[in-house]
């Protein structure tokens, strides 16, 4: 049985005061979180000071992305090896914002998830279709290209030790949220594409909703049988909120 993933994006958020309270606002409801695992991504600066709070409290660690490079002249990046030296389990690879704002390719993406699995830790790949592609009848298609360039890389095997997350860009940041039926709809397109290639890794991947998922609609979300948890972005910085989406999954 795949055990359900809260996985909490805060994006480009958080000052060192805020940090604290709302992990210490997560730890005093933690216990009430019975089946799902939890996990965390803040910013780069943030981690250290993540791990520290982290000490001992049942949350995992992730980062937001990573660089494509393992080392080198590469200004600014951050290299998997380095993530895997602050106890990150997980990495993001492909956000929506990663694709859209900064232009990165189904081919970088592909190398961003190599580089993760290279170094023992397990990408959060994220897929989906914006507005416009949903209203042509071509979310499939879309999320059939974004899966094929890591099988081309990586083979079906990369997805052995890997998570997905589909994320509608029209449902991200904008209230907006697909409806459990539609969300399942691609989730289960997702599985059966993986079972088409390795019946034994479409089953047991855990495939996450990203699209703006909420205490009031996340416990239909996660009835779903293709729906193996959520990537959180604006509720999980709220501790509350946060808790609660993940008690939806007990």
């Amino acid at each position: 049985m795949r055990q359900p993933l809260i996985a909490g994006n805060w994006k480009l958020h958080g000052t060192l005061q805020q940090i604290a309270e709302l992990l210490a606002g997560m730890r005093a409801r933690l216990s009430i979180v019975k089946a799902a695992e939890l996990a965390i991504c803040p910013p780069f600066i943030y981690i250290g000071y993540v791990r520290q709070l982290l000490d001992g409290v049942d949350i995992s660690l992730g980062a937001q992305d990573c660089s494509d490079q393992h080392r080198g002249a590469y200004t600014g990046e951050v290299a998997a090896a380095m993530l895997r030296e602050y106890d990150c389990k997980y990495v993001i690879i492909g956000h929506s914002e990663r694709r859209h704002i900064y232009a990165e390719s189904d081919q970088t993406t592909a190398i961003k998830f190599e580089q993760v699995k290279n170094n023992g830790l397990t990408p959060i790949l994220c897929v989906g279709e914006t507005l416009q592609q949903r209203n042509q009848g071509d979310t499939e298609a879309v999320i059939d290209r974004q899966l094929n360039a890591i099988l081309k890389r990586s083979g079906i095997a990369g997805f052995e030790r890997a998570i997905i997350a589909y994320e509608p860009v029209w449902a991200i940041g904008t209230g907006q949220t697909a409806t459990p039926a539609q969300a399942q709809q691609v989730h289960q397109f997702i599985r059966h594409k993986l079972n088409a290639a390795h019946k034994n890794i479409a089953e047991n991947i855990r495939i996450l909703y990203g699209g703006s998922m909420r205490p009031g609609n996340a416990r239909q979300l996660l009835e779903q049988s293709d729906i193996d948890g959520g990537l959180i972005g604006g509720a999980s910085l709220k501790a509350e909120d946060f808790i609660d989406i993940a008690v939806a999954a007990n």
